[in-house]
């Protein structure tokens, strides 16, 4: 690492190196994406932006690795950290935006298609698929490379580097399918929980940021006696990586959980799934038993009366103004 040139602007933009072992399987999995996807034509769910994200996700897995981003990711921790939050958020994000389960289910038809719908529903995908075990895994990885000897480990070894490199983008995908993705998976939580899990995904990233930002001392001795001379004191260098931590990573789930609502209150069949299915028969079995004490004066008879319908709602109001003049007696 001592013999990387001093940082600049010329040396960002025009440090790279191949990185075969990321680029031949990335491009392996472009290739079966695009073919699965193909495969279902015009019958396909997953439209073209979405396949687009996809694939800028896996190029921009590559992009990391290979620019300057990962070249002086061992001589800067704050640019490690640049590579953490882009591996752990941004590159799994678009993953998920891009569907690529439901890309794999509409790749079959008939009985097998069937058959990988009840694979993506079962239990063992369920079982990893899922808020809790996505939430865990985001914690005990942010957590556990950044707070432990794990750096230290790291540098020496080139494999763990490239291990811990896989295991942001796993971690991140984990945390975020049940969250931002619709896939068809066991795990289908309410949207006010999603929103509610990114804003918990915050903890581990401001616990780490606050850890790192507020040190006074080398936290990686092993990891900053690989430093070039040009660079940073290793205490003001975790300290940046700390605040990017914090900031980016709080600032990348507000991020996310703004969007997933802008989602919500722009779809009908997302706001109908804000609060979960059991809070949602509970307020339609509330409206319509208002409706049916009311009396129901059109032809829809209040069984079979829909808890969002006019009918519904001007009983529920003509209910509440009844129990305010009650008050007020």
């Amino acid at each position: 690492m001592t013999g990387l040139a001093q940082l600049g602007w010329p040396e960002f933009f025009g440090t790279w190196s191949l990185q075969l072992g990321w680029l031949v399987p990335l491009l392996l999995v472009a290739v079966l994406y695009l073919h699965a996807w193909s495969r279902a034509g015009a019958a396909s769910s997953v439209r073209g932006w979405r396949v687009g994200l996809f694939l800028a996700g896996l190029v921009l897995t590559w992009v990391s690795v290979a620019s300057a981003i990962g070249a002086y990711a061992m001589a800067l921790a704050w640019m490690h950290m640049v590579l953490h939050l882009t591996l752990i958020m941004v590159v799994p994000t678009l993953l998920v935006l891009g569907h690529p389960l439901t890309v794999i289910v509409e790749a079959f038809s008939g009985p097998r298609r069937e058959r990988a719908e009840r694979i993506m529903r079962g239990r063992a995908v369920g079982a990893l698929l899922n808020t809790v075990t996505g939430t865990v895994v985001y914690s005990v990885t942010i957590i556990g490379t950044h707070l432990t000897g794990f750096m230290d480990q790291m540098a020496m070894s080139e494999s763990l580097m490239v291990g811990e490199q896989v295991l942001y983008v796993v971690a991140g995908y984990l945390f975020l399918v049940p969250l931002i993705g619709e896939e068809p998976i066991r795990s289908d939580p309410s949207y006010l929980w999603r929103i509610g899990l990114l804003v918990i995904g915050m903890i581990p990233d401001t616990i780490v940021g606050i850890v790192m930002l507020q040190t006074d001392r080398d936290l990686y001795p092993m990891y900053s006696s690989m430093r070039p001379d040009w660079a940073l004191d290793p205490v003001r260098d975790i300290q940046t990586a700390g605040a990017l931590m914090w900031a980016g990573g709080d600032g990348g789930m507000m991020f996310l959980a703004i969007g997933l609502a802008v989602a919500v209150v722009s779809s009908p069949r997302r706001r109908a799934r804000m609060v979960g299915s059991w809070l949602e028969g509970v307020r339609s079995q509330t409206l319509v038993t208002h409706a049916r004490e009311a009396g129901v004066t059109t032809e829809t008879s209040a069984d079979q009366l829909d808890a969002d319908s006019d009918e519904a709602l001007d009983a529920y109001n003509r209910m509440l103004r009844n129990l305010s003049q009650h008050e007020e007696r």
